[in-house]
C-alpha cells in the first residue's frame, strides 16, 4: 500500500489494488456465475440501505446441497468493525439458503441459488462494508462476497476530465467531485471522511482512501490533478452464444467433443497500436440467455469457451488473466492464460454460462497488482467508463464507518 503523507487538507491517496480482496475466500471451481442482481439485471454490489437485492450462484454438482449464509459488517478498510450482530442485523443469519432449483435440459446439470436480502430473517439496518460469506452442510467455508450499502445522506456530483498532463492527455481520465450534505455537519473532515473510486465495479484497480483537497463551508471539493486518475482503457471486448450451437461473427466453431458445448472464439488481436474505435459495451457485465428458454437462470447451459490472443509486445513470461463481471474479475489461476510457443499466442479455457457476456485481458505485473499502464488493448482517452465514488464518514465519537453517499458518472460526457 502506497501512502502519502501531505500537509493538512492535502490528500493521502492510497493506490492498492488488493485493497478489499484478501478478504474474499475464492469460490471452487463448482461454484459458477456468482452474481449480485435488481430488478432482474447484474449489477455492481452497491445497495441504497433498506432495498432488496439478490444474490445467486450455480454448484455445477447439481446434487442440492445445503447451503448457510452470514453476514459481517467491516470498517472502511475490511478490518472487523466493532459493532455486535444484533447492532447492524435485525432478526438473524446463518440461515439456510431455501431457494433453489435445479437445471432444466442442459448437458452441464447444476443447482441455481437465490437469496434475497432483506428477507424474512434478515434485515441489514446499518450502511457500511459487509461479507457475505457461503458455508455448507458441514458449517466449512466455501466462499464470500463483499457487498456496499449506503445512505442517502449526501450529494455527490461528479465529473469525468481528461488528464491535465499533457503526456497523459491521450490515455487517462480524471475525476473531479464534491460532497455536499445538508444533514451532516463534518467534523474534521481531512481525518473523518474518506472516498473510494470505482472503474466499472473492479476492485482490482480501485483508488482507495482519497480524502478532501479543500473545502468551501461544508461541501468537500475533490480536484486533484492525478490522485484520482484511472488509465481510460479501450472498451471490453464479446461474444454472444445465446444461441449455443451457432458460430457469429466472434464465435469461430462450436462442437461438443467433451459432453459439454466448446465455443471457439475467434483469436483476438492486440489493439493497443490501433486507433480508437468505438465499440459499444456494457463495461464488463454479462447477460445469461438462452435464446430458446423461458427459464434463464435454469436452461441456460454451460460450455467451454476457448479463448486466444495474440499481442506481440506482450512478452511470453506476462501473467495475462482473462476478466470481467462473469468471473468477478478473478486473477486466479482458472483465468490465467497459457502461452503456445508454437503459435506465438495466449490460450485458455473457461467453463462460462451461456449469454451475452463482455471480457477483456489483464496483465498482473511483478507485484501482483494490475498494470493498467501496460494494457493488451492500450488506453484511449474516449473510452466510456462508468465510475463511482463511495462516500464513508465516522464522525467523532462513532464506533463504525457510515457509508453516507454514491456518486456516479460515465466518461461518455468527457470534458477537457
Amino acid at each position: 500500500m502506497l501512502q502519502r503523507l501531505i500537509l493538512f487538507f492535502s490528500a493521502i491517496i492510497v493506490s492498492c489494488p488488493g485493497f478489499g480482496q484478501d478478504i474474499e475466500t475464492a469460490a471452487p471451481f463448482n461454484i459458477k456465475t456468482i452474481t449480485f442482481t435488481q430488478n432482474a439485471n447484474n449489477t455492481i454490489p452497491v445497495f441504497r440501505l433498506g432495498e432488496q437485492f439478490q444474490f445467486s450462484f450455480d454448484d455445477l454438482y447439481g446434487n442440492e446441497e445445503d447451503y448457510y449464509y452470514t453476514i459481517t459488517h467491516f470498517n472502511y478498510n475490511w478490518t472487523p468493525s466493532e459493532l455486535a450482530k444484533g447492532e447492524y442485523l435485525d432478526g438473524i443469519d446463518n440461515q439456510r439458503i431455501q431457494d433453489y432449483e435445479n437445471s432444466f435440459n442442459t448437458l452441464q446439470i447444476y443447482s441455481h441459488y437465490r437469496l434475497k436480502i432483506p428477507n424474512n430473517f434478515t434485515r441489514l439496518t446499518k450502511s457500511g462494508n459487509y461479507l457475505l460469506s457461503i458455508f455448507n452442510g458441514n458449517k466449512e467455508l466455501v466462499f464470500s462476497k463483499k457487498f456496499i450499502m449506503f445512505e442517502e445522506l449526501s450529494e455527490v456530483p461528479m465529473q469525468i476530465k481528461r488528464a491535465r498532463k499533457v503526456a497523459d492527455m491521450g490515455y487517462k481520465q480524471n475525476l473531479e467531485f464534491t460532497i455536499k450534505s445538508k444533514s451532516i455537519l463534518f467534523q474534521n473532515p481531512a481525518q473523518n471522511v474518506k472516498v473510494i473510486l470505482f472503474q466499472n465495479g473492479k476492485w482490482n484497480n480501485a483508488i482507495v482512501n482519497v480524502k478532501p483537497q479543500y473545502t468551501i463551508g461544508n461541501d468537500l471539493i475533490f480536484k486533484y490533478d492525478k490522485e484520482t486518475q484511472f488509465y481510460a482503457g479501450n472498451e471490453y471486448l464479446y461474444f454472444d452464444n445465446k444461441e449455443i450451437r451457432a458460430s457469429t461473427n466472434t464465435i469461430s466453431r462450436v462442437d461438443s467433443n467433451s459432453g459439454l458445448y466448446n465455443t471457439h472464439l475467434y483469436t483476438d488481436m492486440a489493439r493497443k497500436n490501433n486507433g480508437y474505435t468505438y465499440f459499444p459495451d456494457i463495461n464488463g457485465n454479462f447477460q445469461t440467455r438462452n435464446l430458446t428458454a423461458q427459464n434463464n437462470e435454469v436452461e441456460a447451459d454451460y460450455t467451454w469457451v476457448y479463448f486466444s490472443l495474440f499481442s506481440a509486445e506482450t512478452q511470453a513470461a506476462k501473467s495475462v488473466y482473462v476478466t470481467g463481471m462473469f468471473n468477478n474479475y478473478v486473477l486466479g489461476p482458472e483465468n490465467k492464460m497459457d502461452y503456445n510457443t508454437d503459435k506465438g499466442i495466449f490460450e485458455k479455457a473457461i467453463l462460462i454460462k451461456q449469454g451475452f457476456t463482455n471480457y477483456n485481458y489483464t496483465i498482473v505485473g511483478t507485484n501482483n497488482a494490475v498494470a493498467d499502464n501496460e494494457a493488451v488493448d492500450g488506453n484511449f482517452y474516449q473510452t466510456e467508463n462508468q465510475y463511482t465514488a463511495i462516500v464513508y464518514y465516522r464522525a467523532n465519537g462513532e464506533r463504525y464507518d457510515r457509508v453516507i453517499g454514491k456518486g456516479e458518472a460515465n466518461s461518455e460526457n468527457i470534458t477537457n
